[in-house]
Formats: structure tokens, sequence, C-alpha cells
């Protein structure tokens, strides 16, 4: 085991541990190890004491696409749905080829014609969004970052455009925008390097020397809010930035979620496209956990969103799960870990086997009523994670 930490981001990148898992266990009490404490048991994902009732249901009726074998599927609303099963036994058909397309027909997301023929029966209507979360990444361009993607970047250049210096000067929020002629460097044209083409080799990046890599022209940096120009702003962490955002709540209601997503270590300006999958997938998360995004009930779809996280990531991933359905939306998630599929308050279960041998639903149902099943490859699993609250 090698072990990099001990947190993400900035408070990362040391090296913890390296040694087998005996070695680990006697790991001493000064070093912190989310993972040691993850696989001793110090540490725990905790099972919710209750499961939530669902508000409404929607069904799909005779569903024959792929694998899928005439089958009818109720999807509960208002709550935390696992769907689960081995590889190819279905369940990508079931919700990225057919329920997400025929829901977001429905609600005129999408037009195409051979969704047509998916009919839900139910309380369709009390759905009025309809969200995809894939494990693709945010964005490839250097100039999308984490403030951009949250929408804060906006509230921000605002900011700074009623600082005296910049109300002097007329700069409008274009100035301090990477997109735009103006405010940015139009050497690098506001990505702060120079791409270098190699033809037959990868391309090199060097930092501009027009703007030392700070992306914009002198003149705005000039401009400052509480001592600080836009460019050391974009450089704080989440968590430095709560601070110094403290009284704008409309900026820090858009970057708080992402404290409780395990992510305070990430820089306001990190580049997008250099996220790791799972951070990603929390960062999709947090932009939905603004109150002010979306307000009326949702439907969330993750496919896998435990990709590429930690123990410790995925706490706090369950936990910003149910704040969504807390929040009168629902979550489906497609799922083979079973820290996640334990904390789910309904199991969809495809199979029993893959490919031709898949294609069936043969379990719906809370986790508890699922690990009574026999010769079920989810169940098997899943019975281990809770056989401390079976048997008491």
């Amino acid at each position: 085991i090698i072990d990099i930490g001990p947190e993400g981001g900035i408070k990362g990148g040391e090296l913890i541990f390296q040694g087998n898992w005996q070695q680990l266990r006697q790991l001493k009490k000064e070093k912190k190890s989310y993972t040691a404490d993850y696989l001793s048991g110090k540490r725990k994902i905790p099972i919710p004491q209750q499961r939530k009732k669902p508000t409404g249901h929607i069904t799909l009726q005779n569903l024959s696409q792929n694998n899928l074998k005439n089958v009818t599927v109720q999807f509960p609303l208002g709550i935390f749905t696992a769907v689960t099963g081995v590889s190819g036994s279905g369940k990508s058909t079931l919700i990225q080829k057919t329920l997400y397309p025929g829901l977001a027909h429905h609600l005129g997301i999408q037009t195409s014609s051979k969704h047509n023929k998916y009919t839900f029966v139910g309380d369709v209507k009390n759905i009025h969004h309809v969200v995809y979360m894939g494990q693709n990444a945010l964005g490839k361009s250097t100039r999308s970052n984490l403030a951009t993607y949250l929408q804060a970047y906006q509230h921000i250049r605002e900011l700074f455009t009623q600082q005296s210096l910049a109300r002097k000067r007329n700069y409008t929020i274009a100035h301090f925008s990477f997109n735009t002629m103006g405010g940015r460097c139009e050497e690098c044209a506001g990505d702060g390097e120079i791409k270098i083409d190699m033809q037959f080799m990868e391309d090199i990046f060097l930092t501009c020397e027009a703007c030392n890599g700070k992306k914009f022209q002198q003149e705005i940096l000039e401009v400052t809010y509480r001592g600080k120009s836009i460019i050391e702003v974009l450089d704080m962490t989440v968590e430095e930035s709560l601070g110094f955002f403290r009284e704008h709540r409309v900026i820090t209601s858009k970057i708080k979620p992402l404290v409780d997503l395990g992510l305070a270590s990430l820089k306001l300006g990190q580049p997008s496209s250099t996220f790791s999958s799972g951070e990603a997938q929390r960062v999709k998360i947090a932009r939905y956990l603004d109150a002010n995004h979306y307000s009326s009930p949702t439907f969330f779809i993750f496919d896998e969103p435990s990709t590429g996280l930690h123990f410790h990531d995925i706490h706090h991933l369950i936990i910003a799960l149910n704040r969504l359905t807390a929040q009168g939306h629902t979550v489906l998630v497609i799922e083979h870990n079973m820290e996640i599929i334990k904390c789910a308050d309904w199991i969809i279960d495809l199979g029993p086997e893959s490919g031709v041998h898949g294609g069936q639903i043969t379990f719906t149902g809370t986790p508890e009523a699922m690990v009574k099943l026999e010769n079920n490859h989810t169940a098997r699993y899943l019975k281990e994670k809770l056989k401390k609250r079976l048997s008491g």
C-alpha cells in the first residue's frame, strides 16, 4: 500500500505510508491516514437509522431494449435509489438509454422522436427537471475554472468593478474576464501560458512572459478588494475564500457546498480540466446544492459517482446526496460500491448475470429486505455491510 495525503489538493501531496496491511495497522497515531482509519474500522460510513419513504412513483412499462427482457420498473420519487447488478446486467440500458432520455423528452429537454415510445405512468407531473451526471470532465479550456463553473466568478468580478480604482478607470466586468479583450493579457489570451506545437511530440506549455502567468494586464491587477487582486483571489482555497467573502452571501452560497463535499482545499482558479473524475463529480453536485439553482423538484441521475473516490470522499458524497433528497429532489445512482448501496433508501437490482443472462429485475426494495435473498450477487456482499444491524 502506498498512501498519499493526508487531505486533498494543497493539503495533500505527502507520502503518508508505504508498506503492507499489517504495517499500516501499526501506523503511529500522530500520522493522519484516512486509509488506515477506514480499513481498521476506526472510521466508518454510517448506515442510515431510517430509510426515507417515497413521495410518489413513476413507472416505465414493457422495456425490451438491448438485453432488457420486457421489464416494468417503478422508480420512487423524493428518496435515494441505487440501481445495482453485475457489469453488463442492463443498468446503463435501463437508466442511461431509457429512463433519462425518456424523462428529458417528456420535459422538452430532448426532442428526438425515438423516445416517444417511452410512456411514464404515475406521478411524472411532480418532476420539473432531470439532470444526468456522467464521468465526463467539467471542461477542457484552461479558462474554465472552479469559480466559473460554480457561477461564482461573475459575482466576484462585479465586486471588483465596484472598487474605487475600477470606477475611476471605468472598468466593467469584462475587464476581469479571461475570455474578452480589455483586461486580459493578449499575449497568452488569458491562459497564463503559451502553447508550443511540437507536431509529432507532445505540446509544450511555457509560462507567459508578458504577464508572468497572471493572465491579466498589470493595470487590472492594481485593482484590489480587501488588499487582494483578482488573480490573488483566484489563488485562494475554498476554505480561505469563505472567510474572505463572508459579507457577500451570494458568493459564499455557491462555494460553501464544496466544504460539505470535502473539497475545501481546492483553489477557486483551479482549471476545470485538472480535476480528477471523483473531484469533477462532486463539483457538479456542489453546483446543484446551491439552493438558488434548482428549487423545483429535480430527478438527479448519477453514473457511478464513487469512481475515483476514497472512503472519506464517499462519506462526504453520501451526505451531499441526502441533502438533495432533503431539498425535495429525487436521487438515483448506478452503483457497484457497497458503501453507497448500503446507504440507499431503495434498491433496484438487475441480473441475475450479464449479457443475455441479465436484463431482468431481480429485486426492488430496501437494503434490509434485499439481504434476505438467496443466490443474489448484490445481496451476498450487502449482507456483510448490514450484518451488525441484522444481528441487533
